[in-house]
């Protein structure tokens, strides 16, 4: 009797793989290949139905038993072969992805990446109070790698930047846009400090390069740099973005933080810039701190966190405010992310001696 009953699969390993359905039943048993070889066919799933599909319409009198297995094992052995393929491409993808300085880190259900800008050869120059027998002991003899990052964050809907770089050569805002970000698709731009390396990504030619965007930046850093110190460069860079535009009072790391949105809440750390924030990001019980210039060169201020850098403005409020991110985040183990830290960028602290030892994220 004919049927349009579409065939169903059934499995039960060791025994044999039994296909039911249309005008016939027919058992194959597992003894010619093996419990691993109908495993393998579960594991490559994509492509099993097409093979299944195959296998019932193999089942013809005129094929010997051995041919016909034979012809079935080529057309999983080519399924396995063409899926594995695949995942070989996806996890080339994902390599090249880290090699073009895209480094990625999951947030509970957020979504964080660092987005490397430039990295070039350090400088300890800029070190205030680094004598020659300390940096010898921390510095490598071949030198040491000076980096500029910018972060993504993707969080359950919406797109959040944390600085925009320098916008040279729109590295930024082309690895947003590899990430799969269109510019109109960044929700709001989290402004760590008025310092160029942060702010020069905002805008091209007077325009916009984030149109839909919301910004936010400390109402003290706002204040100083457009009003008491103008930095003329960082009012350009605000100008498109005038009506989009919030100010803020970032709290206390370690008190109870307003959030600016969800999972997104700042918190002062003064010296670098008179109104440097930093933002503490949560989701799903995780925790992150984006820490803007807490730091510039990891390998001497994570052992030495009181020795500052020419760019702080207040060297000795930085070094205390640098202090009181690491101290945090040893005591909370919550992982830290930097924009002068090289590649992977993230990573979390530990007590050593006096400082801190920093172990990079992976």
């Amino acid at each position: 009797m004919e049927t349009n009953e579409k065939p169903t699969f059934k499995r039960d390993i060791p025994l044999f793989w039994k296909i039911e359905g249309g005008n016939e039943s027919r058992d194959y048993t597992a003894s010619m290949f093996g419990v691993n070889f109908f495993r393998a066919i579960d594991t490559y799933s994509l492509n099993t139905r097409a093979v299944k599909y195959a296998i019932l319409f193999l089942n013809v009198p005129f094929l010997s038993s051995v041919r016909r297995n034979l012809i079935i094992a080529g057309l999983v052995l080519g399924a396995i072969t063409t899926a594995g393929c695949n995942t070989n491409k996806q996890n080339a993808a994902a390599a090249s992805t880290e090699s073009e300085g895209i480094f990625s880190y999951k947030l509970g259900q957020f979504e964080v990446y660092t987005l490397v800008e430039a990295e070039r050869e350090g400088n300890t120059g800029i070190l205030v109070g680094a004598d020659e027998a300390l940096l010898k002991r921390y510095i490598p003899e071949g030198g040491f790698k000076h980096t500029a990052n910018a972060y993504l964050v993707k969080a359950q809907g919406k797109n959040y930047l944390f600085d925009t770089g320098t916008g040279a050569g729109g590295v930024i805002f082309d690895k947003v846009k590899k990430l799969g970000v269109a510019n109109d698709k960044v929700d709001a731009i989290f402004i760590t400090h008025l310092h160029g390396d942060h702010f020069g990504g905002l805008q091209k030619d007077g325009e916009a390069l984030y149109p839909n965007a919301k910004l936010y930046l400390s109402a003290k850093e706002h204040e100083f740099f457009t009003k008491t110190n103008v930095n003329q460069s960082a009012v350009a860079a605000l100008a498109p973005y005038k009506s989009r535009l919030t100010t803020f009072e970032p709290g206390a790391l370690g008190s109870s933080l307003t959030e600016l949105l969800p999972g997104v809440s700042p918190a002062a750390n003064y010296g670098h810039t008179p109104g440097h924030t930093i933002y503490l990001l949560e989701n799903g019980g995780a925790k992150l701190i984006i820490a803007g210039d807490y730091l510039h060169i990891a390998l001497v201020q994570f052992p030495n966190p009181d020795i500052s850098a020419s760019y702080d403005m207040d060297k000795q409020q930085a070094a205390a405010s640098r202090r009181q991110i690491l101290d945090y985040a040893a005591k909370n183990k919550v992982p830290v992310g930097g924009m002068h830290v090289v590649y992977p960028g993230i990573g979390t602290v530990e007590p050593d001696g006096n400082g801190y030892k920093f172990t990079p994220a992976k």
